[in-house]
This record gives C-alpha cells, structure tokens and sequence, in this order.
C-alpha cells in the first residue's frame, strides 16, 4: 500500500469476525479504503472447513478476494484492488462502495505496550492497526471489529475502532414497530366525520375512515381505545390506500365461548396475537416478548385448532436455534427428533397445559397426547436448506439468535398454503457477535412491517405466575 491514497478517505482495518459475519462487508464502506492484515487470512483460512454458517461465510469472503484479485499482478494488488461500484442495499442505504482494498503485502512495524504480550491473532491484528496509523499520520486509520474485547484494547493502545453497524436495522429497540397502538381521546372527533360502517361476510363490522392519522398506520397493525379495563374499542387495519384505510374489528378470545383449544387470551396483546395466528390470510408472524409472556403457548394452542379441528395445515413443525445456556452438554444420540428433544422443553410444557384443558380422564388425556405427537414434528434448524413446506404451520422458537441470512433461508422455505410464525425474546440473545439491533428476529419485524399478509405483536404482560411475574420485576 502506498502513501498515494487521498487523506479524505477513511482507512478501515478489518478484523476477521466483521468478514464472518457479514461476507459482503467489504462493498459496505461506501468511498473509504479497506485493509486486509495477513493475520486475517490465516484466520479465514483455519475458519473455512465445516458446515456451520461462519465456516460458509469464510469461504464466502475468500471467493470475493479471489474475484476481485483475478488476473492481477503484484503490482496491481499491492497498489490496491478497486471495489466495483455496487449498489448498496444494507440497511436500505442507496450508497456506492468506490473505495479501493488493499493487502498486507509487506512487514509493518510496531511495538504494542508490555502489557499486551505474546502472539496472539487479535494483537497481531492491532500491531498492524497500529503500524498503519503511524505510516498515515494524516489520514483516519480506524480498526473496525465485532470483537468488544480487541475495541477494548485497540482503545487502550490509541487506534481509534468501531463496531460494525452496516447490518443494524434500528439505532434503538424502542423504535422496534410493536404491531398495534393507542388512538388518541378525540379520535372519532378528527376521523368520524365522513365514516362509513358495515357487516362483512363474516359478520364483522368495517369502517372506512379518512384523516390525518392514516399515513401512519400499517395493515395489520392494531389500533384501541385506552381502557384500563380492556373493554374499549379493538380494531385491526385491513387495508390502506392513500389517506384511507378500512379498519374492521378484532375478535375476542378472552372470554365467554370462544375459547382456542381450551384457553383465552389474558390480555389485550394476547387477543391481538390470536387474531394473527388464526387469521388464514396471514402467512407471516412475529410475536415479541419476554419470557411468560405465552408466546409458545398461543401459537401451540393457535396451530392445533387449525391442524385438528379445521385441517386447515397437514402438520405443525416446530424447531429453535440449539444454543446452550450453560455448558454443552456434548453430542446426543438417537435420531433427528430425539436429538432435538432435550431443546424442545418449552413445547412439552405447554403440551402439557393444552391437555390439561381438554377435560376427561387419564386414559382420554393419553390419546389425545398420541394425537398430537403425530401432528407436531420437531426438527432442527441444520437440515432446513434445500426443503420446502408445504401446507404446514412451522414455528421459529428462540428466533432472536438467528442472524438476517439464516433467517431469511428459513423464511424462504414456506411454500403454498404454509404459515410461518417466529418467537422471540431480544433480551436474551445467546449468539456471539448478534445484539438487539443486529438480530435477524429485529430484521424480520422491520422489514415486514405493513405487509398484507404479514402481522407482528409484542407482548408486554407475564401470566406465567405471581412468582415470574414478580421476578421479572426485581432482579
């Protein structure tokens, strides 16, 4: 690399997990430089064999190298390789990536402090940071790393580092769309005026409404009165175009004879979810909440109703991302089913209520469970690529440590007559290097967001006991 590079460009030092985790990156810099340390590649090299998702990124990352390397000289490469001047779509950024690559191609000196000793990657890494800085004295020469430890130290040194954000759907989870919203008090005052109202074929009533309000609503969100006894007016959006849009009435499920295999909703997030799960027209949903929240529950007793009783989907699949909370336990044997068994406890407990519910004796409880286990199959997440569903309900528990690509192989696989709903909590992400903002469950919730056949809730209430409840609170 030479000393020629324009002083306005950025220099941004790449360490190996910011490649890993998004192989595109390197078109992600908009008009900034890029350096590659050797250290980096003798990473992505140790990284390339399996069939993990991290093993596939590396080898992702090395074909990009090698296109843009083709039919250069060393010459060529050592004066940096041109990034072509692609659209850049990430994030919904409309920017181009004009900047140039460059490789490590020769020895950079540096003394890192004693107090970071030894041979370890991630300081080799931060050697060549520091090299770089000093070389180019007058330009930014910026380490960019989803490693919070090697920032930490490149801080420490004096290189300044970033984390990557390219793949960032929001910059707070509170501007995370929740699926439904209060109406102001004078709402009928500012968009009753010129109102129309009527039965649909199914008996529900309909209103078309007009007014300033409109614009900032989406199709299927859902839209109430506040009422501190949630008794007030429910509404779902049906439809919006321009400053109109069609509103019709949610259904009740908590009270009364209208019970969802044996339970009603406990609350209004709750009504709005079974709304979404049991609406044909829905092929997508996202539920948001913490744990107790009845997310698994919901969609369990939603997708029986609609597996047994209506035969409206052959099958319920049910499977989850099988990240520990504590040690790993090692290897399993058995089949695929059992394999997944010991992470499928969520669903067995909440099995267990369902029956509970329907009434009758043990032996009336034991069929009723070997029904069941025929309709729900378990499967994992690493046999998903290639398949596709047809005419089945397939649950995504534990959707919040799945990334934007795997979530969007897994999505994909819904074929004719299929619905895909994903659970998730997003203050317990367990993945390495994936955050609230980051997470393929946020990606999902923002970029569905007012689609016609798609609906998303966050659920804000625990009704698992006075004990979680109160917990929830206080530690």
């Amino acid at each position: 690399m030479t000393a020629k590079a324009s002083t306005k460009r950025k220099l941004f030092v790449l360490d190996t997990n910011v490649l890993m985790h998004d192989p595109s990156s390197i078109f992600r810099f908009e008009e900034h430089d890029l350096f590659i340390p050797m250290y980096v590649l003798e990473e992505l090299d140790a990284a390339k064999k399996g069939t993990s998702e991290v093993s596939r990124n590396a080898r992702q990352v090395s074909r990009f190298f090698e296109q843009l390397m083709r039919d250069k000289t060393h010459k060529q490469i050592a004066e940096g390789l041109a990034l072509p001047s692609i659209q850049n779509q990430a994030g919904g950024k409309g920017s181009i990536a004009t900047g140039h690559l460059y490789f490590q191609t020769q020895a950079l000196d540096a003394t890192l402090t004693d107090v970071l000793p030894g041979n370890k990657a991630d300081n080799n890494i931060l050697k060549t940071a520091l090299a770089l800085k000093t070389k180019f004295s007058g330009r930014p020469v910026i380490l960019v790393s989803k490693d919070i430890n090697l920032r930490i130290k490149s801080a420490i040194v004096g290189v300044p580092t970033e984390d990557y954000h390219n793949d960032q759907v929001l910059d707070d989870l509170k501007l995370l769309y929740s699926g439904h919203l209060a109406l102001p008090d004078n709402f009928w005052q500012t968009h009753g005026d010129k109102m129309e109202s009527w039965h649909d074929n199914h008996g529900r009533v309909s209103y078309r409404i007009k007014g300033p309000l409109v614009k900032k609503w989406h199709a299927n969100q859902f839209l109430y009165m506040p009422d501190e006894s949630e008794h007030g007016l429910e509404l779902c959006v049906h439809s919006i175009e321009k400053d109109t849009a069609i509103l019709r009435v949610v259904r009740d499920y908590r009270h009364g004879k209208t019970p969802v295999w044996g339970i009603h909703a406990k609350n209004r997030e709750q009504n709005f979810a079974l709304n979404l799960l049991l609406d044909p027209e829905i092929d997508f949903v996202t539920l948001l909440g913490a744990a107790g929240t009845g997310k698994t529950l919901l969609t369990l007793a939603a997708g029986l109703s609609q597996t047994l009783d209506e035969n409206r989907y052959r099958e319920i699949i049910m499977t989850r991302v099988t990240v520990p909370v504590g040690e790993d336990i090692g290897f399993l044997p058995g089949t695929e089913e059992e394999k997944m068994t010991p992470w499928m406890g969520a669903l067995m407990d909440n099995l267990e209520v369902l029956t509970q519910n329907s009434g009758g004796g043990d032996w009336e409880r034991a069929a009723a469970n070997d029904l069941i286990a025929k309709r729900i199959k378990i499967r994992s997440l690493n046999f998903m690529r290639g398949r596709t569903f047809l005419n089945r309900l397939v649950i995504i528990d534990e959707a919040q440590n799945l990334t934007a690509k795997q979530m969007k192989t897994l999505v994909t696989r819904c074929g004719p007559g299929s619905k895909m709903v994903c659970l998730g909590n997003l203050a317990q992400i367990d993945t390495p290097y994936l955050s609230e903002t980051t997470s393929g469950l946020t990606n999902v919730v923002d970029r569905f967001q007012g689609w016609a056949h798609g609906g998303h809730v966050t659920l804000a209430r625990g009704e698992r006991s006075r004990l979680a409840a109160h917990a929830s609170e206080v530690l």
